[in-house]
Formats: structure tokens, C-alpha cells, sequence
């Protein structure tokens, strides 16, 4: 299983329930990386979306402690069993999980490879992703050439599980 995420320097991923910013290279490259995939979050990081409504061309499994909550176009699980166990119904390899934090967290051990867009800046956080870079049982496997977007430096990196 896969995850992919976006973090700042200080490895944080959200702020009041959305994205710290918006880089159109890494949409488009989230875009095309889970497209046609399977897609794990959490109820929150689906309510961000835009009319809180799945994502298109992928499979979205949704995890939500509540129980009676649906959603039009997604498997909504209760649990991260749930959701680990409707997984295995797919190629691990096209499994991503997308958050956010608490999913993050605990499907982490559970992933082998980690797509990060390593935004070389500081922003404002609510919300946090374990920083691979000091977890011994990962290892960056590649990184891409600088990128920016105005004055926002940012890279594309592969961490793969040892």
C-alpha cells in the first residue's frame, strides 16, 4: 500500500481541516498518481473536498467512527480493519491513503512505499505527518530537482519502507 501527502519543513500537513497551500504541480501530480487507484481517508479529508463529494475516476474508501454515515460514491468502513480488509480487494500497489492525520498515522505501518511533496517552507499547522526522515524503518529513495511556484520551493520525494 501507498500513501501521498504534502508537508512543509516542519513535516505539517493541514490547518483548520485544509491543505496549507496549493500547488498546482503537486495537484496535478496527486491527480495522476491516484487516478483510476484506490483512495483511503478519513470522513474529515473527505468533507474538505469541494461539495464534500468523492473524488472522480478513483475508488474512495472512506473511514468514519459514525456509523450510520454514507456517501454517494464511496465505501464508507468503520474502522481501519474495516478499511485495511476492503482494501485487500485491490492491488496493494494501487491502494494510496490520502489522510489525514489520524489516518495517516494509523495506516502508516501498513504502507511500503510514500509519495512526498517536501514544500522547503513554514506554514501555520494544526495537523502533523511523522517525519520520515528520522524513522529508521524509511528511507528516501528518491528526490526530485527543485521545483518552485513563485517563491515556494518544493520537491517531489520516494520513501520506500526497509
Amino acid at each position: 500500500m501507498n500513501l501521498i501527502v504534502a508537508v512543509d519543513k516542519n513535516w505539517a500537513i493541514g490547518y483548520n481541516n485544509g491543505l496549507l497551500v496549493s500547488i498546482p504541480e503537486d495537484m496535478a501530480f496527486f491527480r495522476n498518481t491516484t487516478t483510476g487507484k484506490v483512495i483511503v481517508m478519513g470522513r474529515k479529508t473527505l468533507e474538505s473536498f469541494p461539495n464534500q463529494k468523492p473524488l472522480k475516476n478513483r475508488t474512495n474508501i472512506v473511514i468514519s467512527t459514525k456509523k450510520d454515515y454514507k456517501v454517494d460514491g464511496a465505501i464508507v468502513v468503520n474502522s481501519i480493519d474495516e478499511a485495511l480488509d476492503e482494501a485487500k480487494k485491490y492491488n496493494t500497489e494501487d491502494v494510496y491513503v490520502i489522510g489525514g492525520g489520524a489516518i495517516y498515522n494509523q495506516m502508516l505501518p501498513y504502507c511500503d512505499t510514500a509519495y512526498v511533496t517536501y514544500i522547503n517552507n513554514n506554514y501555520a499547522a494544526d495537523t502533523y505527518f511523522p517525519n520520515l526522515d528520522e524513522d529508521n524503518d524509511w528511507e528516501l529513495a528518491q528526490e526530485s530537482e527543485e521545483n518552485t511556484y513563485f517563491d515556494i520551493e518544493y520537491f517531489f520525494r520516494t520513501y520506500k519502507r526497509k
